[in-house]
């Protein structure tokens, strides 16, 4: 009789947990969040719960069919995915709707996407496919280079909407990429420097992003003006306590906190559900992590590797972001958390990363299995290049 020496038999089916739990909460949340908008604004509490529960199964959909696609593919897709995002983000400079002042938005049969959130995941197989290359050849990661120019591009026009917080994304989560693989010190601190320098220059070129920046740590002086989002979720988590006021019975929705049902859903949970709840979510992302780092580390190639690197950088980094962005210790720059804030777009995006982790998980475990001597060939290609070394995390 063979015993099972751990709780899952392949890395795949945590994902698919994880997964499942915080699209549960997610869903949870944002009927919670929104009810009260909801039925204020457009006479129906349930009119952002439909909404998202038709986004959640084209998100699953989408899950699902990036689940069955041999992740090689997307090296072949990559110039027709570029050409749609790019397409669509000058589109939306000119045809996009404005709402609070930004131009994010394309509308199609009463639904609207950001073509923005896209952009987020062309800038990971740009980088994945431009890494993967330069690693297997041998040759020195440079950040100065042709696609990397592209994704800053790319972060221009995300840029003009105008939205820094997800322009950073864009061409930061391919640079940590780099950064992950091995850049040398003298193309590091290059690059450093030109952040140092343009960085400010983005902020004060919107004069709400110096103001958002100058009351970050302290939103009291002006609590009823600049600082009333911070001042309000933070007030909103403090609320909450250790157990939580209960599920629904949250009252910063009531018109206290802004934005309570996307990019500040969190604060509403954690009024709701307490730090217990706040310690789950955080221990789902952080288990998240975890199931990445397995996965790239049985990737069956280095391009598989880099591409799951991706993945959790952006999953996991736009989680932490969110939640630093709530707790007050960021400025606010609109990042949303994964699976638990209202918007079709992100969802998407977020399941079809899903999707394509798992397709990397399900040919790591084919290689795995698969005959000694296709293991050593394959191994040898793996540490035939110096760059892995920072790369390859257990092999």
């Amino acid at each position: 009789m063979r015993i099972r020496k751990t709780l899952w038999s392949n890395e795949a089916e945590p994902v698919i947990v994880i997964i499942a739990v915080l699209l549960l909460l997610g869903t949870i949340n944002v009927f919670s969040s929104s009810f009260v908008k909801a039925a204020t604004d457009f006479n129906n509490p349930y009119y952002f719960l439909l909404r998202h529960v038709i986004w959640l199964l084209i998100g699953i959909a989408v899950c699902f069919i990036c689940s069955r696609i041999n992740y090689h593919r997307w090296r072949k897709w990559l110039p027709w995915f570029l050409f749609l995002v790019v397409a669509s983000l000058v589109a939306v400079l000119f045809l996009g709707n404005v709402v609070n002042g930004a131009r994010r938005w394309l509308s199609f049969g009463g639904f609207s996407f950001q073509p923005a959130e896209f952009a987020k995941l062309l800038g990971i197989f740009v980088a994945a496919n431009y890494l993967a290359v330069q690693v297997k050849a041998g040759r020195t990661i440079q950040v100065w280079s042709g696609p990397y120019f592209l994704m800053l591009i790319v972060a221009g026009l995300v840029e003009l909407e105008p939205d820094m917080g997800t322009a950073c994304i864009v061409f930061g989560v391919p640079f940590l990429m780099a950064f992950t693989v091995g850049i040398p010190w003298k193309h590091l601190k290059l690059l450093l420097i030109a952040v140092a320098i343009l960085l400010p220059g983005l902020i004060v070129s919107q004069p709400y992003r110096l103001q958002r920046v100058l009351v970050t740590y302290d939103p009291w002086k002006d609590p009823q003006g600049v600082g009333y989002q911070a001042v309000q979720s933070m007030s909103t988590i403090g609320s909450g306590g250790f157990w939580g006021m209960g599920l629904g019975t949250g009252v910063s929705k009531y018109e206290y906190l802004p934005e309570a049902h996307t990019d500040f859903a969190f604060a509403i949970f954690a009024q709701e559900h307490g730090y217990i709840g706040v310690f789950m979510v955080i221990l789902m992302f952080f288990l998240l992590m975890v199931c990445c780092y397995y996965i790239a580390s049985r990737a069956q190639d280095f391009y598989g590797q880099i591409l799951t690197i991706g993945i959790m950088l952006l999953i996991v980094g736009q989680a932490v972001g969110n939640l630093f962005m709530v707790s007050g210790a960021f400025p606010v720059v609109g990042i949303p958390l994964p699976f638990i804030s209202y918007g079709g777009s992100s969802l998407i995006v977020t399941m079809a990363s899903m999707g394509i982790l798992l397709n990397i998980c399900y040919h790591g475990r084919k290689s795995s299995s698969s005959h000694p001597e296709e293991d050593e060939s394959r191994e040898e290609e793996t540490i035939s290049s110096p760059q892995s070394a920072n790369l390859h995390l257990v092999k």
